[in-house]
């Protein structure tokens, strides 16, 4: 005997607030999820958003990625290339649950995308490809989640795929993610019998009508071959679930027969501890196991009240301060992505974590200790817009009329000010001369670089001081191809650009000290200042650090800013290629000021001056970026694939055997890699496949350096 169970989610009004709530929401803060969709690319994220939007309503035609017809890649460059580039952002409901997506991008090139979004986030599902298992980009975004300490469920896509494997893509989540990853279903069949999913708290199974798109779900008994293993599966998941949980471990002792409810409760706190991570599994495309996917993510993740209190520092004492999620608190909200709209303008898209934002409210920035007037605000579907007159607690939305606002900034009260914590961005590792075509199209193009560089931090413009060209920096060949073709469709600037280059750092070897006294007369009035600056090499990866050691009497306190803005100027450019400085200690150890003559100009070009004078007593060196591959090959051209690497100056990490391929882990610099996808194919007769992802920066052999610095 069969049922037919129908799924659907409803745009209901969930929950009455609480008394820590505004009434106007009409929906208690602990019915909503912010969640995201990380994965590798090319794992199905988009797809399964797709479904999400389908079943639960929001919208009436299921979008594929492959025809471009996506409702989240609303991008042309998105739709061309089936991939997705910029998180996309959106509202729907499901059990009276509101379920606020971001879909993030999967290629390494726009992790800043990920980066973000994770940063605002409560909670997020990552997508594992039923063949794959876990690939380079599945790490990068799971660490960029533990980072944050986002709660995660894991979807093991593609069930539907020859080759798929429900139980090695576990294995691979405890091994390489080191992720307590527990199954609380199993699927029925894999590849072309792949039919459904056995409900592990349940224990039962759920087929999929492929008449209704999924839309119609089968209550069907548990095939008998599988029947053992779910018994087995759900008992170790009662366990699992009992050594995270002391209520459910009470339980458990009395009877190990656990009900559901208590097992459903015991899940979602371990989940939101990070002491679980709970498996599901299903094919988006074939659209089998979204609707329970929904469920868990209703049921697992947490909504805003689940997570701890938001914690920022008050920005003149530096005292800690914190925020509960609530309407009434004083406000508190991350600027964690900027965005240019052809009928809006810029938008500010912001996680709002305690108080309300309302049209036509004063907002305080306080890194430029500023207010500012808020003209619109908008709740996001993609790239369409719903104007709305407050944002509460717990939402994500936009605002449009913030015009010195950035990624990272905190808006707040300025009777109640906080800065909450600013998200770090990766080093860009390629570069890119452009010009325009004429004259006329240069203020555009400038204002286009403008307008791209606010959008997106990892993307930097420069000039080279030498040649007077402009560089763009960005990710990857990729990040660059998209930034000129938006140059040319979006903002309609005629440009040309010159082929990309690697974008090498400069670092100190040795200890190095640096004089210079500046002392000159400008109109009619004397500039003197004296700076010894030392400089010496930190560890890879560590960033930069100034520290001032003297005293207030040696250099007056109204000079220690200048000096710290000059440094900071000087590291920005180095002495060997004009390439930024990184990876380096500098101290100010001493000067001499004057009481009369001396002043902030004359001090920030002495801090200039002194620090390039260190730096050049400090053996500096070229340092490139080295990428971290995973090359895909099949046995018998792995000979042919190792060669070709040595050649590149790889070092091979790790080989693995994984069914009728090998995958080699190898570090590449960056500057071997231009046109490897061609040599590849060409190796392989187009059966082998890579991805790459920036691994850290590395000393250039000293052979190179003088090749290098002639080149460029």
């Amino acid at each position: 005997m069969t049922t037919i169970v129908k799924k659907d989610g409803k745009n209901t009004n969930g929950a009455t607030p609480s008394p820590r709530e505004d009434v106007a929401r009409g929906r208690s803060l602990s019915t909503i999820r912010n969640i995201g969709i990380i994965a590798h690319i090319d794992a199905g994220k988009t797809t399964t958003t797709e479904r999400i939007l389908y079943y639960t309503g929001r919208v009436y035609k299921i979008g594929e990625v492959h025809e471009g017809t996506a409702v989240m890649d609303w991008m042309e460059q998105e739709q061309e290339r089936g991939i997705t580039i910029t998180s996309a952002a959106t509202t729907c409901f499901w059990r009276e649950q509101q379920i606020n997506i971001i879909d993030t991008p999967g290629h390494v090139d726009f992790t800043v995308e990920v980066e973000r979004s994770l940063r605002v986030l409560d909670g997020a599902v990552g997508i594992f490809c039923g063949v794959g298992g876990v690939q380079p980009q599945s790490e990068t975004v799971w660490r960029q989640a533990k980072k944050y300490n986002v709660p995660c469920l894991a979807f093991v896509n593609k069930m539907d795929r020859m080759g798929a494997n429900f139980k090695s893509v576990v294995e691979q989540l405890r091994e390489k993610l080191a992720a307590p990853a527990v199954p609380v279903q199993l699927p029925i069949g894999a590849a072309e019998t792949f039919e459904g999913v056995i409900d592990l708290i349940l224990m039962k199974a759920f087929r999929f009508s492929e008449e209704t798109l999924g839309s119609d779900i089968e209550e069907i008994s548990i095939p008998e071959e599988l029947a053992a293993d779910a018994e087995k599966q759900r008992a170790a998941l009662v366990e699992k679930a009992a050594e995270a949980d002391e209520a459910l471990l009470e339980a458990y002792m009395e009877s190990s027969d656990v009900p559901a409810e208590l097992l459903v409760a015991a899940i979602r706190r371990a989940t939101i501890a990070g002491a679980m991570v709970p498996v599901l599994c299903g094919s988006s495309l074939k659209n089998k196991g979204v609707q329970p996917l929904l469920d868990a993510v209703v049921d697992y993740l947490p909504s805003p009240v689940d997570v701890p209190a938001v914690k920022g520092i008050h920005p003149k004492t530096e005292a800690t301060e914190t925020r509960e999620a609530g309407d009434f608190e004083p406000l508190s909200a991350l600027a964690f992505k900027m965005a240019t709209d052809s009928f809006v303008g810029k938008l500010v898209f912001v996680r709002i974590y305690s108080g309300k934002l309302e049209k036509r409210q004063n907002v305080f920035n306080p890194r430029t200790n500023k207010r500012e007037k808020i003209n619109r605000l908008l709740r996001l579907h993609a790239n369409s817009r719903e104007d709305v007159d407050t944002l509460f607690a717990g939402e994500i939305g936009a605002v449009s009329g913030l015009r010195h606002f950035t990624t990272g900034d905190t808006l707040c009260c300025e009777n109640s000010p906080i800065v909450l914590e600013r998200i770090e961005f990766p080093e860009p590792v390629i570069a890119m001369a452009i010009e325009p075509k004429t004259q006329a199209d240069r203020d555009s193009l400038t204002a286009a670089l403008q307008s791209m560089m606010d959008e997106d931090p990892t993307f930097r413009v420069t000039t080279n001081e030498d040649t007077g060209q402009t560089i763009v920096n960005g990710m990857g060949e990729l990040h660059l191809e998209i930034i000129k073709d938006r140059i040319l469709r979006e903002f309609k600037v005629r440009a040309n650009a010159g082929k990309p280059v690697v974008a090498y750092r400069e670092s100190a070897q040795k200890p190095g000290t640096g004089t210079f006294t500046f002392e000159r007369e400008i109109g009619g009035r004397g500039h003197f200042a004296k700076l010894v600056v030392e400089v010496s090499p930190r560890p890879r990866g560590e960033g930069n650090q100034i520290n001032l050691n003297v005293s207030k009497e040696v250099i007056p306190a109204v000079f220690h800013l200048p000096i710290e803005q000059g440094l900071s100027d000087a590291l920005m450019t180095g002495v060997l290629g004009n390439y930024p400085l990184v990876d380096v200690d500098v101290n100010v150890t001493g000067g001499e000021a004057h009481p009369v003559d001396s002043s902030e100009m004359a001090f920030r070009t002495a801090a200039v001056m002194a620090l390039r004078d260190a730096v050049g007593q400090s053996n500096p060196t070229l340092l490139e970026p080295i990428m971290k591959l995973e090359i895909i090959a099949p046995e018998e051209h792995l000979g042919d694939v190792m060669n070709d690497l040595n050649g590149r100056r790889g070092r091979i990490r790790e080989i693995e055997a994984r069914d009728a391929v090998q995958i080699v882990h190898v570090d590449v610099p960056l500057a071997e890699m231009f046109g490897y996808a061609t040599t590849l194919r060409s190796l392989t007769k187009g059966r082998a496949s890579y991805t790459m992802e920036p691994q850290s920066f590395e000393a250039v052999p000293d052979s190179m350096q003088e090749t290098i610095l002639n080149r460029y």
